[in-house]
């Protein structure tokens, strides 16, 4: 579950979330959870472009990750969608902006 309880944790899920791939990415996870080979071939990316997407959605925890151990022997990693609800109003705005850090990377 999402948390945002600081304007610098709702700048970083609104950045995830301002990217197509990582929308599509959501969309698709949003059906069940993947390993890394198969969401390249249902989305037509290559699996080093999806997991520099994957670690971004990973870092604001929109999407967690495991590995297992397929049927074939292979180990294989899974990601799956975590469940998030939040209403974007101007009363979260506001609470949220008096907690922005203002850090270097959110500039």
């Amino acid at each position: 579950m999402i948390h945002l309880n600081e304007g610098d944790d709702l700048l970083a899920v609104l950045e995830a979330l301002s990217n197509p791939h990582r929308l599509k990415i959501i969309a698709v996870l949003s059906e069940g959870r993947q390993y890394v080979s198969e969401l390249a071939r249902l989305l037509g990316m290559s699996r080093p472009l999806l997991y520099l997407h994957l670690q971004k959605l990973e870092e604001v925890q929109l999407v967690t990750s495991n590995m297992e151990i397929l049927e074939s022997g292979k180990a294989a990693k899974f990601y799956a969608l975590t469940s998030f609800h939040f209403e974007l109003n101007e009363d979260l705005v506001h609470r949220l902006a008096q907690t922005l850090t203002m850090s270097k990377k959110n500039k």
